[in-house]
């Protein structure tokens, strides 16, 4: 776990299961949970990071390795490592936030090419500043961001048939968790015609809560049940809630429910309050 004065990058990878850590930055607040699949022995395959970008600003990401390719581990890990690497080094450069993430982006597709071995995997990129949030994204790994009353201010489409089936109205979300083809993905780091999908800058208010997760989150929980576990009380109350809740669907604890098990890693994020200012300060 990382104290709130070190102000490290927060860096979960396979080696890591069962994980709960914390960042504190000055304007935020983020935890973050990873396990492997519970239907599995093998490596935990998803990644994630959190880290300070310049003096007010954040950037969390989710890698997730394509299951069933070689090395997904080592894809997501490579990818995650790739991104912490060229922000760091945009952030000595005082490079814009936007283009530091997609030029991160990019570099990490390179790497993940550069690994020659048919490897594949998501990626999914929040930046947010003082007030605003802003997703990048390639594959299904997804970004939420919700209101303290529920509402839904953006979320990412799963670049795969059944998200973009959804986006079309051509099928209800709670059809698609149960599609036999909600595994298959369109779109991954580790090929050249990688695309990202860049959202809208939206406002980042003082009590909603980014989420960022893998599919083991959104393939077990429809969205409306995140927004319901999320938006109010403390934020590592909310993970350990939404969390549980992804555990118990991949073990069939609830009957009629979606049931996928797979590698779960999830970070949620809020802004800080303010301090507040001492009555010799206000006076002035």
């Amino acid at each position: 776990m990382n104290s709130p004065q070190s102000m490290q990058p927060l860096v979960l990878t396979g080696d890591e299961l069962n994980i709960l850590a914390r960042l504190e930055s000055p304007a935020f607040e983020i935890v973050a949970f990873s396990d492997r699949s519970p239907a599995k022995i093998t490596a935990n395959e998803d990644s994630a990071l959190a880290m300070t970008y310049g003096t007010d600003a954040v950037v969390v990401a989710v890698a997730d390795g394509a299951g069933g390719l070689p090395a997904g581990q080592r894809a997501s890990n490579t990818a995650v490592a790739a991104l912490r690497n060229a922000l760091e080094q945009a952030a000595r450069e005082k490079v814009l936030l936007r283009t530091a993430i997609l030029n991160g982006i990019e570099a990490a597709n390179a790497a993940v090419m550069a690994l020659s071995n048919g490897s594949a995997t998501t990626l999914t990129v929040v930046g947010a500043d003082e007030d605003s949030a802003r997703s990048f994204h390639v594959g299904d790994s997804s970004a939420l961001l919700i209101g303290q009353r529920g509402k839904l201010k953006f979320q990412t489409i799963a670049h795969s048939p059944t998200g973009f089936a959804v986006e079309a109205g051509f099928l209800e979300e709670t059809e698609a968790l149960f599609h036999s083809e909600r595994h298959v993905v369109s779109n991954f780091l580790g090929d050249s015609e990688m695309r990202i999908d860049v959202g809208a800058s939206t406002r980042f208010a003082q009590f909603d809560t980014l989420v960022v997760a893998s599919d083991g989150l959104t393939d077990n929980v429809r969205v409306d049940e995140i927004t319901e576990a999320v938006r109010k009380g403390p934020i590592t109350s909310a993970l350990q809630r939404l969390t549980l809740e992804a555990r118990q669907r991949m073990l069939g604890a609830d009957s009629g429910q979606p049931c996928k098990p797979d590698d779960l890693t999830v970070l949620l994020m809020r802004r800080r309050r303010p301090a507040k200012k001492k009555a010799s300060e206000a006076a002035d």
